[in-house]
């Protein structure tokens, strides 16, 4: 078993900055794929970006590729993910996520995730 609490969501305005936490607790966490994901009002939950075991390979969405970065400290058991340039469309519920299985090579399928967290909320304004 993986727990995972989100932290760091809240309301900024457009254009402003965020980082969430992705703090892990139970089996080692360095063996673990995470994987960040947000659900919009009215929206499906989507894939946002995810970072393999060891931190060396990354994937985005397209709409956040160059304002959001992916990165973990396996040696606290954390992971982040720092928005810049943050947009209106960006508001959503962020979840973070683990899976054991796709560890080298992360999937963006939430559905290939094992353990997930509770969410933090984004509110973009303008």
């Amino acid at each position: 078993q993986v727990q995972l609490v989100e932290s760091g969501g809240g309301l900024v305005q457009a254009g402003g900055s965020l980082t969430l936490a992705c703090a892990a607790s139970g089996r080692s966490f360095s063996n673990y794929a995470l994987g960040w994901f947000r659900r919009a009002p009215g929206k499906e939950r989507e894939f946002v970006a995810a970072i393999n075991w060891s931190g060396t390979a990354t994937y985005y969405i397209e709409s956040v590729q160059g304002r959001f970065t992916i990165s973990r400290d396996n040696a606290k058991n954390t992971a982040y993910l720092q928005m810049n340039s943050l947009k209106l469309e960006d508001t959503a519920l962020y979840y973070c996520a683990a899976d054991w299985l796709s560890r080298f090579y992360p999937s963006q399928l939430p559905s290939e995730y094992d353990y997930w967290g509770q969410g933090t909320q984004v509110t973009v304004s303008s």
